[in-house]
C-alpha cells in the first residue's frame, strides 16, 4: 500500500490562499516588507548617492605598463590612451584615482557620470572637463586631479577607524568603460599584505573589479569611502574575486600632502630591510621566525650614524612594535621631526637606539614628471631623457656638467631590450661627446640599422661603458 502525506485539516484549507498570495502580482494582503525588499530599497538608495560623484578618467599619453598582477612597472611607459575611474572627494572639483590611470598623460579628461545628478548642465549636455595633475604618489598608486568646477556631488573619505572582514562593500567605476557600474561583495581581508617584502597593506575583496575600475571608490553601506580599488589578482584577466584596495586613512594622508604640497612628506632612514622567514631566521639564528630585519645599511647614511647595523632585528619605533614591514612603513610616514626612536634585537640583546631621518630625495621623480615624452623621447635607445643643465646636475650630484639624463624608459619599439636605466647619464656615443638630446638624435640618425654602438654613462657616480644594440 502506498504511503500518503496527511495534512491537519486547517493547514490544507490554508494551502490555497498561500498559493494565491504566492502568486507574481498578488501580494497577500497586510503583508510587511520583505528583508530582501528593503535590502533592495537601500542598494538603490546607496547607488544613487553615491555614483553622482564617480567619475570616468580618460586618459592620453604615455604611461607605465602593467605587471601582471596589475601594480605598475616602475619607470617602464609605453604610448596608451588609458581609461580608468576616480571619486570626488571636496566639491571644489579634486579628484582622487589611481597613480597608474594617469602617469605620463599628456591628456587628461574627467566624463561625469551618465545620471549626471547633482552636475552643471549646459542645454541637457553632458561636458568633459579637462584635468589638472595637482601631483601622483606612485609608491601608494594614489593621484588628485582638480577641475573647474564647483559645488559637485562628493564622497567622505572614512576616518581613521578601518573595515571589519565581512563587513558589506561595494566597487563603483568603470570597468571595461561601462561608466557608473556598482558591484557588491565582502571585505575578504581588512589589512592583506600582497607579500612579505610589501611596505603596504591592502583592503582584500570579492566584490568584482575589472580593468577600468582602477582609481573608483570602494564604499561601504553608508556610501564612505574605505579604500580606492587599485589592482587584481587574476589568471584571466578578470575578476577572480581578489580585488585590492587602497585603505582610506592611507589615501587620506596622501590626498591632503598632494593638496598642500604637491608631494607626499616621507622619511628615509638609509637601510634596506624584509621580512623574516622561519628559513632566514635558521640560517642567520635570529631570535625570532617573524618581524622585519635590517638587510643592508647606507654608508654615512642617518641609520649608519645612529649604530644601526645589518642584521639587526628591528623590534619597535617610537613604542610600537614593528611586526611587518608595513608598520616600519607607517612609522616612517608619521614621524614628525625626524626623530625616531628604534629598540632592535642584536644577538638576542635590546639595544636603544635614536636617529634623526631624512626626508626621501625625489630628485629623480620630479625630473620624471616635468619630461614632456613627446618632446624628450629617444627612440632609438627607448627612452625618456633630459638634457644635464644646473637644475639637474644639482638634484643629481652628477660629476659631468654635460650629457642626457635617462629619467624613464619606454616598452614599445626599439631599444627595448636596452640596459640603460633611469638615473644614468649619457656622456658620449662612441667618441662622440653628448651634450643635448638633438646632438644625441643627430648623432643616432648616422647609425646603421642593426648597429651596435656603445655609450659612456655616469651611475652613481660612477663611469661605466655599455654596449646597445640598435636593432632591438
Amino acid at each position: 500500500m502506498s504511503k500518503c502525506l496527511r495534512l491537519p485539516v486547517g493547514i490544507a484549507l490554508l494551502l490555497p490562499a498561500v498559493a494565491l498570495a504566492a502568486e507574481p502580482g498578488r501580494p497577500a494582503a497586510h503583508e510587511a516588507p520583505g528583508v530582501l525588499r528593503l535590502l533592495n530599497t537601500e542598494l538603490v538608495r546607496l547607488a544613487d548617492r553615491v555614483s553622482p560623484a564617480v567619475v570616468q578618467i580618460v586618459v592620453s599619453g604615455y604611461g607605465p605598463v602593467s605587471s601582471d598582477d596589475g601594480r605598475a612597472a616602475a619607470a617602464i611607459i609605453a604610448r596608451q590612451r588609458v581609461v580608468g575611474s576616480g571619486v570626488i572627494v571636496d566639491p571644489a572639483g579634486f579628484i582622487v584615482t589611481n597613480a597608474h590611470v594617469v602617469q605620463g598623460a599628456e591628456r587628461i579628461l574627467v566624463v561625469p557620470p551618465v545620471s549626471g545628478a547633482g552636475w552643471p548642465r549646459d542645454q541637457n549636455k553632458k561636458p568633459n572637463y579637462p584635468a589638472h595633475l595637482i601631483g601622483i604618489h606612485p609608491e601608494t598608486d594614489i593621484a588628485l586631479l582638480k577641475i573647474d568646477a564647483q559645488g559637485l556631488p562628493a564622497l567622505r573619505l572614512r576616518s581613521a577607524s578601518g573595515v571589519a572582514q565581512g563587513e558589506l562593500v561595494f566597487a563603483v567605476g568603470a570597468p571595461q568603460g561601462l561608466a557608473s557600474s556598482m558591484t557588491m561583495g565582502i571585505v575578504s581581508s581588512s589589512a592583506r599584505q600582497i607579500d612579505l617584502d610589501s611596505p603596504f597593506l591592502f583592503i582584500q575583496t570579492d566584490a568584482p573589479i575589472n580593468p577600468g575600475n582602477s582609481g573608483g571608490p570602494l564604499v561601504n553601506a553608508e556610501g564612505e569611502v574605505v579604500g580606492i580599488n587599485t589592482f587584481i589578482l587574476s589568471g584571466s584577466g578578470g575578476s577572480e574575486g581578489l580585488g585590492f584596495a587602497v585603505p582610506a586613512p592611507v589615501v587620506r594622508v596622501v590626498y591632503e600632502g598632494l593638496r598642500k604640497y604637491g608631494h607626499v612628506r616621507r622619511l628615509e632612514l638609509g637601510i634596506s630591510a624584509q621580512g623574516i622567514t622561519p628559513e632566514l631566521a635558521a640560517g642567520l639564528g635570529l631570535p625570532r621566525d617573524s618581524g622585519v630585519i635590517v638587510s643592508d645599511v647606507d654608508p654615512g647614511g642617518p641609520a649608519d650614524q645612529a649604530g644601526l647595523r645589518d642584521g639587526d632585528v628591528l623590534d619597535a619605533v617610537d613604542g610600537r612594535r614593528i611586526d611587518i614591514l608595513p608598520d616600519l612603513t607607517a612609522a616612517l610616514y608619521r614621524a614628525g621631526d625626524g626623530r625616531l626612536r628604534l629598540r632592535v634585537l642584536r644577538e638576542a640583546q635590546r639595544v636603544d637606539l635614536e636617529i634623526h631621518a631624512t626626508e626621501r630625495d625625489r630628485s629623480l621623480d620630479d625630473l620624471a614628471e616635468v619630461a614632456d615624452p613627446e618632446k624628450h623621447l629617444v627612440r632609438p635607445l627607448g627612452i625618456v631623457a633630459l638634457d644635464v643643465d644646473d637644475e639637474v646636475q644639482r638634484k643629481l650630484h652628477l660629476r659631468e656638467p654635460t650629457g642626457v639624463v635617462v629619467v624613464a624608459r619606454m616598452l614599445d619599439g626599439p631599444g627595448t631590450g636596452t640596459t640603460l636605466v633611469p638615473g644614468d647619464a649619457i656622456h658620449t656615443l662612441g667618441r662622440t661627446p653628448i651634450r643635448s638630446i638633438e646632438v644625441l638624435r643627430h648623432a643616432l640618425e648616422e647609425r646603421s640599422r642593426g648597429e651596435q654602438v656603445v655609450v659612456q654613462i655616469e651611475r652613481k657616480g660612477r663611469f661605466r661603458y655599455l654596449v646597445v644594440d640598435l636593432d632591438l
